[in-house]
């Protein structure tokens, strides 16, 4: 599998830097409507970040323990799955992590 401009740029070697990013992305867009892994993996793909089902889905099960995300089984044609969307926790987590990564922004981007 080619690598990703993410994994160009950091070598692999600072993933665990990044986790909290990936968790913020799933959770903003849970707050905007209601997710799904594979589109997940797709949509943090289209971003650089190469993660397979294998480590998203226990991030979204540690996202639902923690009251950030909540899920509900939806049919699919003959199947079922999974769609997660945000609780009035998660988006009041996301607020915060807002302003956290608005500030960091600019003394990253900005030097202010």
């Amino acid at each position: 599998m080619p690598k990703t401009k993410f994994e160009y740029i950091t070598g692999g070697h600072d993933r665990d830097l990044y986790s909290g990013l990936i968790r913020l992305h799933v959770l903003h867009h849970a707050a905007e409507e209601p997710i799904f892994g594979l589109g997940m993996v797709e949509e943090l793909a289209r971003h650089g970040y190469r993660i397979s089902p294998g480590t998203l889905y226990p991030l979204l099960h540690g996202l639902e323990r923690k009251g950030y995300l909540r899920s509900i089984q939806k049919r699919n044609g003959k199947s079922l799955r999974t769609v997660y969307h945000a609780t009035p926790m998660g988006r009041k987590a996301l607020r915060a992590a807002k302003s956290k990564v608005r500030e960091l922004f600019g003394e990253l981007i900005e030097g202010k």
